[in-house]
């Protein structure tokens, strides 16, 4: 059953990364201006956060089974409406209803696979499920890249419709048995949104989540500009995105996984996002091919280290009865992070090298201020 979990996992991460590489140009063949562009690239993270936080607490109240078939339907269904674009208006409508069915899949899907992980295993299950994340982000733009070059990008999207619509419908039947034991031991609970914001563990899950993704958004936005700034044409950057996706996947699948149950997530949480940091700064100096390799390496481990720690602190600090709620709010702070990672720096107009310093800094200091003891109930 975990398996299965884990595909689902794998195919909601890769229709939003096969979406990355080819939404700007495919907004501007329709005739889109500067500002459209950006609003239609934005459109899906904005309307996934609030899909994220329906399906928390859809998933608390319906249970995670009910919520996993209807988002991998209607997300299915989304995809194939990019058919009908013919112009910027109907895309940023179609994005819109894309990117909010589509946050009912993963807070569905990561509660099901909490509930179902022992307390003991879950660093390992969470390092598991980081690595198909990964892999998700490797394949994922350049499945699309290489196909919509050759094809279409509505192409490349009906190719993940049939994914979905296909996992809807073998969801339906591989857990529904499960989904019967879970609704009949697990009743919902009146649970108030301060309750999450006011305990230590998730708050600082939902602020690793955060900055997990604000990162993710600088280095989306500035590292094509700083491989340009040195001379370089734009396969470098992909191979660079490559090699930070395969060094967080080994760390995610080789034994390092296992320091997931040894060690408080908290502490490798805090390592994981200093070393983001750390390649930040590094970007920032770099003057050659070699040193942006050695920066996207210490990436990668840091991105291994930060995934599986915030999975496991929110676990930590949360009991099954409202987890779908705080995966909900969890993968909201994710959407949020990615539109404010690069919108922010747009607007502070820092620059390529100023962009990485600050984001460093900020990261750097979210990762000593983490540590800080803060005195709140263990469990939300």
């Amino acid at each position: 059953m975990k398996k299965f979990i884990y595909v689902i996992i794998f195919f909601s991460f890769f229709d939003l990364f096969t979406q990355l590489p080819v939404m700007s140009t495919y907004a501007e063949s329709l005739g889109a201006s500067a500002f459209l562009t950006g609003l239609a690239v934005g459109m899906y993270s904005l309307s996934n956060t609030f899909g994220n936080i329906i399906s928390g607490f859809l998933t608390d109240r319906k249970g995670p089974f009910v919520i996993l078939v209807l988002g991998l339907l209607t997300t299915g269904l989304s995809l194939s409406l990019y058919n009908l674009v013919e112009d910027p208006t109907t895309l940023l409508i179609v994005r819109f209803v894309h990117g909010l069915v589509a946050g009912f899949i993963v807070p569905a899907a990561f509660t099901f696979l909490a509930n179902a992980t022992e307390q003991e295993k879950r660093g390992k299950g969470s390092a598991i499920s980081g690595a198909f994340v990964g892999i998700a982000a490797i394949i994922g733009p350049a499945f699309s890249g290489i196909l919509a070059s050759r094809t279409s990008v509505p192409f490349v999207f009906n190719i993940t419709a049939s994914c979905m619509l296909l996992l809807g419908i073998l969801t339906f039947f591989i857990l529904k048995s499960n989904q019967i034991k879970k609704e009949k031991s697990s009743p919902s609970a009146h649970i108030p949104i301060s309750v999450f914001f006011n305990n230590s563990g998730t708050l600082k899950a939902f602020a690793g989540a955060f900055f997990l993704m604000f990162s993710q958004g600088v280095i989306a936005y500035l590292l094509p500009l700083k491989v340009q700034s040195l001379g370089f044409d734009s396969r470098l950057s992909g191979t660079l995105m490559s090699t930070f996706g395969i060094i967080a996947v080994l760390v995610f699948i080789l034994p390092t996984n296992r320091i997931f149950d040894k060690v408080a997530p908290i502490k490798t949480l805090s390592l994981g996002i200093g070393l983001m940091g750390v390649s930040q700064l590094l970007i920032s100096q770099a003057d050659s091919s070699t040193l942006l390799y050695l920066a996207m390496v210490c990436y990668g481990i840091g991105f291994g280290f930060l995934f599986p720690s915030i999975n496991s602190l929110l676990i930590d600090s949360t009991t099954a009865d409202i987890r779908g709620k705080a995966y909900g709010y969890f993968y909201a702070f994710f959407s949020l992070g990615v539109v404010l990672g690069s919108s922010l720096l747009g607007w502070l107009s820092l620059g390529i090298v100023g962009g990485f310093i600050f984001t460093g800094i900020v990261l750097l200091v979210f990762a000593s201020t983490i540590l800080i003891p803060y005195k709140r109930p263990s469990h939300a």
